[in-house]
């Protein structure tokens, strides 16, 4: 088999039907052995219902569909996916048609015409998000590239084309707490990244509000860096260091110029300062704990609860 789609869907009952449409009119003629494997990560809508009408009306045996007990989340989606794909070259692509199967078509001819690359990524160069976002995004990119050891390109998303071999890689990677940009990198191989314009939604809204972006943002620092608790070592240094020549400052001014040194508001500032500080390097501490921890008990990625065209898997990790 040439290629594998991997389709996360989360609630896009209006969007997974002009999907498969707009991939059997795009590849025709072009592409002719390949399979569309639909995730349905537990969506509130219709979508699961689409799914099947899609399998069972079109009678088409590109289309597979697996369906979550719940939502695990696109993470999950996407390795669900990338586990049951058996083509040569697996893609990775959002049902929304904001990522379109003419670039997938695009990604495909380089990997056929450059055997040195193994991954084609593509990476939005112009924004279409607000200023705001597009300037928490970037700052996202220049604090992580400067923390972790793997190099994150900005603007590159988890719309890509790779060979078997990085597809092999990524299964290698059961980890719970998943950050697909980073495994991406971390895993290396030759990556190719082309630009592509990401179109208007066909139909629905975005699923990533800020506040599950900034949550999805740290997620990938502390997966792909150890910064943070570096960080709370230096700080708990300096503020040692602070006041240990605070201490001598006040024990000079008090010996030798008999200055009578007022201590109350000093003592409840530093007192505030220090609690929060430990309180805040706690809290991060925690968030390494916590994912240790859920690893740790070994609980499968996600859960299937149904499958169509491909056999239940016996083990859903």
């Amino acid at each position: 088999m040439k290629l594998s789609l991997v389709v996360p869907c989360y609630n896009e009952e209006d969007n997974v039907e002009k999907f498969y449409d707009e991939v059997k009119k795009s590849f025709l003629g072009k592409i002719e052995n390949y399979e569309i494997i639909f995730v349905n990560d537990g969506s509130k809508d219709k979508t699961m219902k689409k799914l099947k009408e899609i399998y069972h009306n079109r009678q088409d045996t590109v289309v597979k569909v697996i369906g979550f007990s719940r939502n695990f989340g696109k993470e999950a989606a996407i390795y669900a996916g990338i586990k049951q794909a058996k083509g040569e070259y697996t893609t990775i692509i959002d049902a929304d048609l904001q990522q379109r199967p003419e670039v997938v078509l695009e990604m495909v001819k380089v990997l056929d015409e450059n055997a040195d690359y193994d991954c084609v990524a593509a990476f939005q160069e112009k924004r279409s998000e607000g200023k705001v976002l597009t300037f928490f995004k970037n700052v996202f990119y220049k604090i992580i590239n400067k923390v972790a050891d793997t190099e994150f390109i900005s603007g590159a998303s988890d719309f890509r084309t790779f060979r078997s071999t990085v597809r092999e890689a990524i299964i290698g990677m059961s980890e719970y707490h998943r950050f697909s940009k980073g495994i991406f990198s971390w895993v290396g191989f030759e990556t190719k990244f082309i630009p592509y314009v990401a179109e208007k939604r066909n139909a629905g809204n975005s699923k990533w509000s800020f506040r599950k972006l900034f949550k999805y943002g740290m997620d990938g620092i502390i997966s792909f860096s150890v910064a943070p608790l570096k960080l709370a070592t230096w700080v708990g240094m300096i503020s040692a260091f602070m006041s240990i020549l605070y201490m001598f400052i006040v024990f000079i001014q008090k010996i030798f110029f008999g200055i009578n040194v007022p201590g109350h508001a000093t003592i409840v500032t530093l007192l505030l300062f220090i609690g929060g500080m430990q309180l805040f390097f706690l809290g991060i501490l925690g968030e390494y704990i916590s994912k240790m921890y859920i690893q740790e008990k070994n609980r499968p990625i996600y859960i299937t609860r149904e499958t169509l065209g491909i056999e239940k898997e016996q083990e859903n990790r």
